[in-house]
């Protein structure tokens, strides 16, 4: 079973150095990863910074950086943050449509 996939986003990552950094690797999500930014204050207050924690432990590599951290997902271009939400919901198998009838059920 594949559980790490790569990726291109598309304008990349541009770091306080001026490299940009395009090419990276997306791992399988488990259930800890979107349970743990549960207890983060931050998504408590805003509870959309979950997509930025949970991307923060799921991307595994992004270019030559040493780690992916929430501040890195954080200054991504909004179209590679809208790629990257896409790519994660379709390597998990994730269905925007399933995931609405879930929620009307609670």
């Amino acid at each position: 079973m594949q559980t790490e996939f790569e990726f291109e986003l598309p304008k990349g990552y541009l770091d306080a150095d001026g490299n940009l950094h395009r090419k990276g690797v997306m791992r399988l999500s488990r259930a800890i990863d979107e349970i743990v930014p549960l207890r983060d204050p931050r998504v408590k207050s805003n509870p959309a910074y979950a997509t930025v924690i949970i991307l923060s432990r799921v991307i595994t590599k992004l270019g030559a950086l040493d780690e992916v951290s929430p501040m890195v997902i954080e200054g991504l271009f909004a179209c590679d943050l809208n790629y990257l939400q896409k790519f994660y919901r379709q390597i998990n198998d994730l269905e925007e449509g399933s995931t609405k009838l879930a929620n009307q059920n609670q």
